[in-house]
Order: structure tokens, then C-alpha cells, then sequence
């Protein structure tokens, strides 16, 4: 069983004064802690920045691999759904109800067990989701947007590096992830996965490193988190 499952927790108490987005009516759960949603360009060391940003916050990192085994695994997902309490089991499913009716989304039905899987994640929060389209599911208020980028030369470099690959073939494995994912994103969210404006946070990994990236990424989920925590006080007061 994956390590990270038994790191999941029940929120202590439901949380007041959500409104589903869209939904119009209100209900007794808020998401327990904010989700931190990764998107990144093919080379940029999005990963290692996340993984980074997981030691220093304490925080589960998901990669886009992690997030398809667990989709995948029944066993993996009903551990993590166990420990979800029936609020926060019914915003899941409520949150699922209102995703498929939006004509912004088409969401194919293959994914639905991942959709469903990244709701459950962000329920409990504490969490960094790496791709598939997480920052498109989840309720932007409790959670961190963030694109991971460099300059096109220097992900070639890391690539080839990283793979063992000569910088044509690692140019080629490149643009194929990077139109893999941005082919994703506006199949099923009708975004695009470049656009500047739909994030929190801007990271150029070249210009700041990975230390530095993550150093800021820890501080902006902090800060973000916080905020949440008030409004979640301001709710129930």
C-alpha cells in the first residue's frame, strides 16, 4: 500500500458557509486546508520544485503518475475516501454533479474516477497535485494555481540530461509532452494551459531554481492558506 495513503486525516469538525460554486444553495463542508495545483512546461522541473515544497510544508506530493496508479487502484482510492467524513464525502460527490454539468467542461467518462480522486484530495487538503487538470477541479478560494516554466533551451539541457537523450531527441520529447498536456487541458477544461491569467503564482525555474522556487511557492501557500483559515472563521462567526 502507498505510503501516502496512511497520511490522510479526517477534518476535525465540518466547516460552515460553503457555497458550491455554481450550485447556489449552501452547504455544511469548506475544504479542511488548501491544495496546492501544479501546471508546468515538459523540462522545467516542476517536479523536483513540488517535491521540494512537500518536504518544507510537510505535505503529500502527487505527480501526474501517482495521481493515475491511485485513479486506478480501488484499494488506494477507497483508503482515501475512508477517511473522509460524510460532509465531505457529499461536497465530493456534489462538487463531481455540478463539474458534469457544466457545458465548460467535458469531461470524458474515463476520468471521473480521477476527477473524483482529486476532489477527495482537496477535501482534505495539505496536498500537491502535479497535472491533470487539478486547478481546473477544485474550488479556486482553497486553492493555489501555479505554472512552472524555463526558457526552452534550458529544459532541452535538462532534459537530455535527465533522460539521456541527445538535445534533438529531447526537443522532440518537449513539444510532445508539452502539446500532450496542453491537448488536456483544452479537450476537457476548454482552457489554455499557457494562459498567464488563470494562475496564483508564476514560477521561472531557470531565472530562481529549484530552492527558490520552492522557498516561494511554500511562502504563497502559506499566505493563501491563511487567508482561507480567516475566511473559514469569518463564515462561522
Amino acid at each position: 500500500m502507498p505510503e501516502h495513503l496512511s497520511q490522510l486525516r479526517e477534518p476535525e469538525s465540518p466547516r460552515h458557509g460553503y457555497r458550491g460554486e455554481g450550485s447556489g444553495t449552501s452547504h455544511p463542508f469548506l475544504p479542511a486546508g488548501l491544495t496546492i495545483a501544479i501546471s508546468r512546461e515538459a523540462g522545467s522541473r516542476g517536479t523536483s520544485i513540488c517535491k521540494r515544497a512537500g518536504e518544507k510544508l510537510g505535505w503529500q506530493v502527487y505527480t501526474q503518475d501517482l495521481l493515475e496508479y491511485v485513479a486506478q487502484e480501488s484499494t488506494s482510492r477507497q483508503e482515501i475516501t475512508d477517511n473522509l467524513s460524510p460532509a465531505a464525502l457529499h461536497w465530493v460527490e456534489e462538487q463531481l454533479e455540478h463539474i458534469q454539468s457544466d457545458a465548460r467542461i467535458s469531461l470524458h467518462p474515463s476520468l471521473l474516477d480521477t476527477a473524483r480522486l482529486i476532489l477527495s484530495l482537496g477535501a482534505s487538503g495539505e496536498v500537491i497535485l502535479i497535472g491533470r487538470g487539478a486547478g481546473c477541479l477544485l474550488p479556486p478560494h482553497a486553492t493555489l494555481q501555479v505554472r512552472i516554466v524555463a526558457p526552452l533551451e534550458e529544459r532541452v539541457a535538462y532534459m537530455s540530461q535527465w533522460l539521456g537523450l541527445t538535445p534533438e531527441d529531447a526537443l522532440k520529447q518537449i513539444r510532445v509532452r508539452d502539446q500532450r498536456r496542453a491537448e488536456f487541458v483544452q479537450t476537457h477544461f476548454h482552457r489554455q494551459a499557457a494562459d498567464v491569467y488563470q494562475y496564483d503564482l508564476l514560477l521561472n525555474s531557470t531565472l530562481l531554481g529549484e530552492e527558490l522556487s520552492a522557498e516561494l511557492l511554500v511562502q504563497a501557500a502559506r499566505t493563501k492558506a491563511a487567508a482561507l483559515v480567516a475566511g473559514i472563521g469569518s463564515c462561522d462567526s
